[in-house]
């Protein structure tokens, strides 16, 4: 009862701290988002801003809930400890402050440091795999720390951090706080969250209990990692699904096709500070599909780069809400597909599997 008052009052707080799109608000949402809203308190323990922030595309919204969902939450093989390893250390490579903070406050809460290391080692061993396969070529000489049969897991940890990190980029801040409030109180802020959390994972989310949302969809060939878990390939086949959808429906054929083209040449390293090589890449669409193209290769590559001005050229050609949480998402999922290509999962493998292009346009 007291947690349910607790995430009741929170409400607002959280969809106060949505930038750039009209935040939809709980007692507004229809059914739709309405039920994925009370799913968050229930299964995550809190209305979290990360998934919320999707609510202007309902259809999104569930896919990034239930890949979240079934990887992070959903009680499995790999223990919460392990995951939250993973999250923190891929928010870290994409420089993602808001993802940072609060997966290492789970992460501190459930395992702490030692002399500035993790006190646990298969947690240390997780962030270290996570991050050496940040880039093909770190992958390859790094071991997996977990058995095959967790790579569903593991794997669907990754991708879903390396969607979520470019979304928060854009549409939240740099902390969990609604707007004004000082950075002062996120120590309060912090705990009441993972006070929240933990409550929320004591109760034991149900494996597939949320698929429904979503039709029913074939796995991607990116995404066999997920093979051998029939709730993380359901989430994950019917959110690609989703979201490739919202990409045919809000991003031009040659946006996607220029998007794709960048990640097959990708290698996973920043792409410095400078824009110039965006421009470069736009100079050959047309003019009204420029605006598009630079926000979706900022998004998919260098998320931290994207100001207002890239936001409002965007909006000069598509202005509704829907169509920039479209992009944006479609955008992100195609980079972090493109990840999830090369990690390594097999322990007994030497070699990454080969980089492809995760979609195609139609």
């Amino acid at each position: 009862m007291r947690a349910t008052l607790v995430q009741a009052g929170l409400r607002g707080l959280s969809t106060a701290q949505v930038r750039q799109v009209r935040a939809v608000r709980y007692g507004a949402a229809d059914e739709k988002v309405a039920r994925v809203y009370r799913e968050l308190e229930r299964d995550f323990g809190v209305l979290a801003p990360p998934i919320a922030l999707h609510a202007p595309s309902p259809d999104v919204l569930a896919g990034a809930w239930l890949m979240l969902r079934e990887t992070l939450l959903v009680p499995g093989t790999v223990p919460r400890a392990q995951k939250e390893a993973v999250s923190t250390a891929v928010s870290e490579t994409n420089n993602c402050p808001f993802c940072i903070s609060m997966h290492s406050s789970m992460l501190i809460d459930l395992v702490g440091y030692r002399d500035g290391a993790l006190r646990e080692p298969e947690a240390q061993a997780a962030a270290a795999w996570a991050t050496a396969n940040a880039t093909p070529d770190q992958a390859a000489g790094h071991p997996v720390p977990f058995p095959a049969d967790q790579a569903a897991e593991m794997v669907g940890t990754a991708v879903i951090l390396q969607y979520l990190n470019r979304m928060v980029n854009i549409f939240l801040g740099e902390l969990p706080l609604p707007p004004g409030a000082p950075a002062a109180s996120m120590t309060v802020v912090r705990r009441v969250l993972v006070w929240l959390i933990k409550s929320a994972e004591r109760q034991g989310p149900r494996p597939g209990a949320s698929l429904d949302l979503l039709p029913d969809a074939p796995l991607p060939e990116d995404m066999k990692w997920a093979e051998g878990h029939a709730a993380i390939a359901g989430a994950y086949a019917r959110g690609a699904a989703a979201i490739e959808e919202a990409g045919r429906r809000s991003v031009p054929a040659e946006v996607r096709s220029l998007v794709l083209e960048h990640l097959a040449r990708w290698d996973g390293r920043p792409m410095g500070v400078s824009r110039a090589w965006v421009e470069d890449a736009v100079a050959g669409l047309a003019d009204d599909q420029r605006g598009a193209g630079r926000l979706a290769l900022l998004t998919a590559l260098a998320s931290y780069q994207i100001d207002q001005s890239v936001l409002d050229r965007f909006r000069a050609g598509s202005p509704d809400d829907r169509s920039l949480i479209d992009l944006t998402s479609w955008s992100s999922l195609a980079a972090a597909r493109r990840v999830g290509s090369w990690m390594r999962f097999h322990p007994e493998r030497s070699e990454p599997r080969p980089p492809a292009a995760s979609t195609t346009p139609e």
